[in-house]
């Protein structure tokens, strides 16, 4: 059981989680319980805070980026280098579910703060502990990078085109995944939880959960010797799979793996002789015959605007869809009338915030943005001093805020 009675309203409500960690990806597995109902409280030193506060772009001297990853959290202020900031973490843990760390294996150790102590303070606690490589390895002392990730699973080596260097993601790919699985093994310690009654540690790398993500190499190397290369938008395993431009200097997305759809597509663009090429088949024989496919296709998407031709794949019923900008996203009607993007009221900015909404939607108990990430410190006295019991005098000696 939690420490409260869960509001139906929301699943996660009366699970108490404190959050440690900093950039993106610990604080993405907070945000992702608080988004369904967990008391996220996000301890932060006190000069500067999460370093995430200074990256990104910036309105007003404030990171936007940190708006939307620390959304739905208490924010107060500890530095655990002091016995004052142990103590807070301490008391913090006495009644909490979950805490959430990503420093380098050790340092919390250091600080008094290790796994013992916390169960010893609370047996229930459970602890997700999240590094580069790890806590146990040869590389687990490392300084560990969601960039470093996508470099050593491989993610990189197979990314781009055939005669380019490796491509890193253009966004922080390792790190984000790495949220998502740490809100899932969360979940699961809290389960297991329930029937032993004891919390427990969860150990998780940046790189696993990119390397879950790399589908069949593993395996395909293991049997077969095989090495995926740099394929650019294509995949290895469908035909054809790619990006095409089209005459307006716009890009439309297809994949037709299926022999329906490939049909579809090459009635759609007006091809319907591919359909009879014995080249083209099957999925095994486009894949030999690739580039002269890709060739046909391409030529033929550069007699149709955009909209034209996504008219008419659409209804062809065959697998497209337009590469869009972040403009075209936060206009897309789809996305709009699904509430993928949704506006937040910001008291320190002064102004609405749209941002991505919470992943997934339950009938019954749905998760909700109440409010983007808050200032620095401003839930230490609610909850620093009303509801830890220290003295104001205490708290405003070491320079928090109060």
């Amino acid at each position: 059981m939690m420490n409260s009675v869960p509001n139906p309203a929301r699943p996660l409500e009366g699970v108490s989680v404190v959050e440690l960690a900093t950039l993106i990806a610990g604080p993405t597995i907070g945000m992702l319980l608080g988004d369904y109902g967990a008391e996220v409280v996000k301890v932060e030193n006190p000069s500067g805070g999460d370093g995430l506060r200074a990256w990104g772009n910036r309105k007003d001297g404030v990171s936007l980026y940190h708006k939307v990853v620390n959304r739905n959290k208490r924010s107060v202020t500890a530095d655990l280098r002091t016995p004052l900031g142990v103590e807070i973490v301490r008391r913090l843990a006495r009644n909490a579910d979950v805490v959430i760390e990503n420093f380098r294996p050790g340092t919390l150790e250091s600080w008094g703060l290790g796994y013992e102590e916390l169960e010893r303070i609370n047996p229930r606690i459970v602890l997700v502990r999240v590094s580069g490589f790890g806590q146990t390895g040869p590389y687990r002392d490392r300084p560990g990078f969601g960039t470093l990730a996508e470099a050593m699973t491989g993610f990189a080596y197979t990314n781009g085109d055939a005669d380019r260097p490796p491509l890193l993601p253009s966004f922080a790919l390792a790190d984000t995944s790495t949220g998502l699985a740490g809100a899932f093994l969360t979940l699961a310690a809290l389960r297991a939880r329930e029937h032993a009654g004891r919390g427990q540690v969860v150990d998780l790398a940046i790189y696993e959960s990119l390397l879950t993500m790399l589908g069949p190499q593993v395996i395909d190397y293991d049997q077969l010797g095989y090495v995926q290369e740099r394929t650019g938008s294509r995949l290895p395993i469908v035909s054809p799979r790619n990006s095409f431009r089209t005459r307006d200097g716009k890009w439309v997305a297809i994949s037709a793996g299926s022999q329906s759809i490939f049909e579809r597509l090459c009635r759609a663009l007006d091809l319907p002789h591919l359909i009879a090429d014995p080249r083209f088949g099957d999925n095994t024989s486009r894949r030999e015959h690739i580039d002269a496919l890709e060739e046909a296709l391409q030529q033929a998407f550069l007699d149709f605007d955009q909209a034209d031709i996504l008219k008419r794949l659409e209804e062809h019923e065959a697998a497209a869809g337009p590469v869009c900008s972040v403009a075209d996203v936060v206009a897309d009607p789809h996305l709009r009338e699904r509430r993928s993007i949704v506006s937040i009221p910001d008291e320190e900015l002064r102004c609405d915030l749209r941002m991505q909404n919470i992943v997934g939607r339950l009938s019954r108990t749905p998760g909700a943005i109440d409010r983007a990430a808050a200032p620095l410190g401003a839930d230490n006295r609610a909850i620093l001093a009303g509801r830890l019991g220290f003295s104001t005098t205490e708290l405003e000696s070491a320079g928090l805020r109060i």
